[in-house]
C-alpha cells in the first residue's frame, strides 16, 4: 500500500490560495489523467467496498461521481449519484445540512435506495464532514444501511472524522491517504 500511496501523492497537485486566500487546494486532476494512478485508486476503493459487503456505491457530487462510478463497476455493484438539491428529475429524498457559512441540501432518487441495501459512500476528500454526514443521514432515511465511507484523502486537521463517528454508527471510515 505504501507504493500506491506514494504514487497517488505524487499525482495530487497543491494549488495555493484556491478557492480563496489561505486555502491550499488539493487538485486531483493530474491523478485522474494518469491511468496507472487512477486504476490503483479505483482498485483500492473497490477492495474497501468489497470488504464491507456493500451492495451499492453512492458517489457525492461532483468528484465522488468521478471516483465512485468506476469503483462500482470494478466491484460489480450499482452506482447511485447523490446530487445537490434540484438537479435530479422525478421523486427525490432530500437532506439539508449546515455549512460553515449558510446551508445546503443534497438529494437522491427515492427509488434507488431501499431496505436491504448496504451502501458504501465514496468521495474524493473528507474535510469537515458536513456533506458526508448528510449523505449518511439520507441513506438511513431511505431505509438502507451504511456499509461505510471511503475517500481518496482525509484532511485530518479539519476534524471530519470526529464529526462523522456518531453518524457512521460503527461503519468504517477508510481514507486511502491522510493529510
Amino acid at each position: 500500500m505504501t507504493d500506491i500511496k506514494e504514487l497517488l501523492l505524487s499525482r495530487i497537485r497543491d494549488v495555493a490560495d484556491y478557492p480563496e486566500p489561505g486555502v491550499m487546494f488539493k487538485d486531483i486532476t493530474p491523478l485522474l489523467a494518469d491511468p496507472a494512478a487512477f486504476t490503483a485508486l479505483t482498485d483500492a476503493l473497490a477492495e474497501i467496498a468489497a470488504n464491507t459487503g456493500a451492495t451499492k456505491v453512492v458517489g457525492l457530487e461532483a468528484r465522488g461521481f468521478i471516483l465512485g462510478a468506476p469503483v462500482a463497476v470494478r466491484a460489480g455493484l450499482g452506482f447511485i449519484p447523490v446530487r445537490k438539491a434540484g438537479k435530479l428529475p422525478g421523486a427525490t429524498l432530500g437532506q439539508a445540512y449546515d455549512l460553515e457559512y449558510g446551508s445546503a441540501a443534497i438529494e437522491v432518487h427515492a427509488e434507488d435506495l431501499s431496505a436491504g441495501d448496504r451502501i458504501m459512500v465514496v468521495d474524493d476528500v473528507l474535510a469537515t464532514g458536513g456533506t458526508a454526514e448528510a449523505s449518511l443521514q439520507l441513506i438511513r432515511r431511505a431505509g438502507a444501511e451504511v456499509a461505510g465511507l471511503a475517500v481518496l484523502m482525509e484532511l485530518g486537521f479539519l476534524g471530519g472524522r470526529a464529526r462523522l463517528e456518531p453518524a457512521l454508527n460503527g461503519a468504517p471510515l477508510e481514507a486511502v491517504l491522510t493529510i
